[in-house]
């Protein structure tokens, strides 16, 4: 890891600043007023699918670290350090989109029910391959982009506005508005922290340019109806809606 020029964590974000406005301009006209309650509900279904996967995918990449630690890889101890506790942090969040799926008017097998899309599976299935075939670091890129694009603060209230719904059925978003930008700020000290290789940061980055794409698709889908989307680069500025 070079302690010249900018860091790690500034490379990457650069990175994503600069192929991001695709996926902005998507959340963005997927939280559109304009009969936003069912595409609310098709949401947390949707989230529920990646979110469940996210403590079993750490969990995994704990193990791949602690084995990696023990057979002397210099990012095995402080990876898995952080992933146990960023676990702890995760558990029980899928649990709370079942319970806003439900105080939204739709059953939980809504959610728990139909196979998961191909948008989710390639998404978070990519992690799992390149957590068990590849380095648990490569997470790292994919969580970064899930925390990193979180609900805006407002965003709870715009969704009450436009929908009618409950407090319960906004739970999830209004919770994670206010944790993931600390959660961004501890994997981005973690990235400057490690001794990377050049390879190694190459690794983070592909897997969240990845993860970016993926996560664009999944929100080009969500937001679809007579209306197109904005066309690329149409976006705002600011971030509007995922909660991992």
């Amino acid at each position: 890891m070079s302690t010249h020029g900018p860091s790690s964590s500034a490379r990457l974000r650069v990175t994503l600043r600069l192929l991001d406005a695709e996926l902005l301009g998507a959340m963005e006209h997927m939280w559109r007023a304009e009969e936003l309650l069912p595409r609310y509900r098709r949401y947390l279904c949707t989230m529920h699918a990646v979110v469940r996967a996210s403590v079993p995918l750490m969990e995994r990449a704990l193990e791949r670290a602690t084995l990696l630690d023990a057979g002397g890889d210099p990012l095995g101890g402080p990876l898995a350090a952080y992933l146990r506790e960023h676990i702890q942090e995760e558990e029980g969040h899928d649990a709370w989109l079942l319970e806003d799926v439900e105080a939204a008017g739709s059953p939980p097998g809504d959610a728990l029910g139909p196979m998961p899309s191909p948008a989710v599976a390639a998404l978070a299935g990519s992690q799992y391959y390149w957590v068990e075939h590849h380095h648990p670091v490569a997470l790292l890129g994919y969580m970064a982009v899930l925390e990193g694009y979180a609900p805006a603060p407002d965003l709870t209230s715009r969704i009450a506005r436009a929908t009618g719904l409950p407090e319960a059925a906004l739970r999830t978003v209004r919770e994670h508005a206010a944790l993931d930008t600390g959660h961004l700020d501890e994997l981005y000290a973690l990235l400057d922290r490690l001794p990377l290789t050049r390879d190694q940061e190459s690794d983070v980055t592909v897997s969240a340019m990845h993860s970016l794409d993926a996560l664009t698709t999944l929100f080009v889908r969500l937001g679809r109806s007579a209306a197109a989307p904005p066309p690329r680069g149409a976006g705002p500025s600011s971030p509007t809606g995922v909660t991992p």
